[in-house]
């Protein structure tokens, strides 16, 4: 038995893809590997759980959201605005990283990775958790709620939390406008 090819147009990094014929029931990690050679985000668990493997998603509504990749169609994507985390980073006309996030930065910094496969999805987590305090501050006391609740889907095998926590708490605070005045 065959699979039915499927013409999929999408933009990934503010860049047009297709259209591009692509077999039904194809998941968008494969995608983004096989087709685009785009393999920063991982494929660990294969089943939703790690989130290794996660995209943001850009709704034309203005909402974003985190997508795993390995357990969602590609066709799922067609029409739709894609970030990997290849994009993330501001890059030269070679391609080359000239400026990383401060999300990326802070990572380096507090070395909040091991073997650094699970990387990928807690830099889009934190990335994701950041954008939304810019359009919508909280108190610094509810800071370690939504720092915990951004990354506690995400799964480290080397047990790394804590400095992936560290470094997200610290580009938070460090970030003006993110957290609102306590009451006083």
């Amino acid at each position: 038995m065959s699979l039915k090819n499927r013409p999929l147009t999408l933009t990934i990094n503010n860049q047009l893809y297709g259209p591009i014929d692509v077999p039904e029931g194809l998941m968008m990690i494969d995608f983004l590997h096989e087709y685009l050679d785009l393999t920063g985000s991982r494929l660990g668990c294969g089943q939703g759980i790690c989130h290794a493997c996660v995209v943001i998603v850009d709704h034309d509504s203005g909402v974003s959201e985190e997508v795993r990749t390995c357990i969602t169609g590609a066709h799922y994507f067609d029409g739709k605005k894609v970030r990997t985390i290849e994009g993330y980073a501001t890059v030269d006309d070679a391609g080359q990283a000239t400026e990383l996030t401060p999300v990326q930065q802070a990572f380096l910094e507090h070395y909040s990775f091991q073997c650094s496969y699970c990387t990928p999805g807690f830099v889009t987590a934190a990335t994701l958790l950041i954008e939304r305090l810019h359009k919508q501050p909280i108190k610094a006391e509810d800071l370690e709620t939504a720092i915990s609740q951004a990354l506690e889907n995400h799964i480290c095998r080397c047990t790394g939390y804590v400095r992936y926590y560290q470094a997200v708490k610290e580009v938070i605070e460090k970030t003006p406008g993110l957290l609102t005045e306590e009451a006083k």
